[in-house]
């Protein structure tokens, strides 16, 4: 077993942070009992690109538990907690990366891992994927598929299939029921607001809160900040989202608007230059920056830097730039996913993570079992059902069943009333 991690002392505290969210990611449990028994993935060699923390590690454990030889780095320089990678180590998984990666570190661990010529990928943000289709030809004979879990990967690598340059299976994780309708909404709202009111001790009841983007990230975090006491702003330029968001009860605006009077900006879109140029000569005066999307390209740094007279770290992770006149805008964490890169962000709760990951676990096991032409598949409803019965189970709730009449009158369709 080999490892590359920041320091290996940290391990004990890793492995109780690791044993902390076990006990609150049941349905993973239940599968990783199974795998213990079948061993899916005996002889495999699993390779992840994810933000590295406790609940990854367990993903890492329950693959291991199947028989796979697992090999993990991270998806976001400032997302490792390096604890986690060495309690990680300690228990038998190839670890690289740290905190505060250079970006030649960041794809230096990717190459580390990719070294171990995986048959199955798992990624987050697709740049593993990429990276193997620009730069590690040599691996796609072996690689069997991938599974990939954010909004941000699956839109890039649609775009790759329809261009005829996807080379392998992908399962869209990302596009499972149990995902994205928990870990987009219910994950990205609590633990984007954990982050947030943790880094800078503010107060959000009373406040303008933008949220740019109303997908299902962007419904979540217009969920908490509303249940927080704020005013509520959405900026779309889908038409049909942004109907929603007033319907649901919020303010629509055009960002330009939007900016003049929001205390806190939080983009959520997968998108670029969602807040840029001319928008910060608008941007009101002492108005908080973040960014809930995978990539630190929504809030246009190179524009900001550009535009203020002076920049000055406040706070543990966050930037104050001084405009030329004299307003006051402030960056949590250089731009980039703040429930993870802020420094009190610790990622979606685990019970929710535990719904992702065995979508992951159960993906990457379906790809095993079925020959795929390359292109970008949904991971099929059986998956995702059994993962909801799983959950429900876990929380001791009982829920009802059709009955043969219920069955036989829904399959009827020329049976009346």
């Amino acid at each position: 077993m080999t490892y590359n991690v920041k320091d290996m002392s940290l391990a004990p505290k890793g492995v109780k942070k690791i044993e902390w969210v076990q006990k609150h990611m049941p349905v993973l449990e239940q599968i990783k009992k199974e795998f213990e028994e079948t061993k899916p993935f005996e002889g495999i060699t699993i390779a992840s690109c994810l933000h590295l923390e406790p609940k990854t590690i367990n993903l890492g454990l329950t693959l291991q538990a199947g028989g796979a030889e697992v090999a993990m780095t991270g998806c976001n320089p400032l997302s490792t907690h390096d604890d986690a990678t060495a309690g990680g180590a300690s228990l038998g998984l190839h670890m690289h990366g740290w905190r505060e990666e250079t970006t030649e570190e960041y794809y230096q661990t990717i190459h580390e891992v990719l070294d171990y010529k995986p048959d199955i990928i798992i990624d987050d943000g697709a740049d593993m994927i990429f990276l193997i289709h620009k730069e590690r030809k040599e691996l796609l004979g072996k690689i069997k598929g991938a599974c990939e879990e954010t909004t941000t990967g699956i839109h890039r690598l649609k775009s790759m299939a329809e261009d005829k340059a996807l080379l392998f299976p992908v399962m869209a994780v990302n596009d499972a029921y149990t995902k994205y309708l928990f870990d987009n909404r219910y994950g990205t709202g609590q633990s984007s607001f954990d982050a947030i009111m943790g880094s800078t001790n503010m107060l959000i009841a009373g406040k303008n809160v933008l949220i740019c983007g109303y997908g299902w990230c962007g419904r979540g975090l217009a969920m908490r900040a509303s249940g927080l006491g704020a005013n509520v702003i959405i900026t779309e330029v889908d038409a049909i989202r942004a109907l929603e968001a007033r319907m649901d009860g919020f303010r629509v605006m055009t960002t330009r608007e939007a900016v003049k009077i929001a205390d806190i900006i939080i983009t959520a879109t997968g998108n670029i230059n969602i807040i840029s140029g001319d928008d910060f000569k608008y941007v009101k005066n002492g108005c908080l920056m973040a960014n809930s999307g995978h990539f630190n390209v929504e809030i246009n740094q190179n524009d900001l830097n550009e535009q203020a007279t002076s920049v000055k770290k406040v706070r543990p992770d966050i930037d104050e730039f001084t405009m030329n006149d004299n307003r006051k805008l402030y960056l949590i964490a250089e731009g980039r996913l703040v429930n993870l890169a802020a420094d009190r962000g610790q990622g979606h709760p685990a019970e929710i993570m535990d719904l992702s990951f065995a979508m992951q676990a159960l993906s990457a096991k379906y790809l095993l079992n079925n020959d795929l032409e390359a292109g970008v598949y949904k991971s099929p409803d059986e998956l995702d059902y059994s993962v909801a019965e799983l959950k429900l189970k876990a929380m001791g709730i009982e829920i009802d069943s059709l009955n043969d009449r219920q069955k036989e009158y829904m399959a009827n369709w020329d049976e009346g009333t």
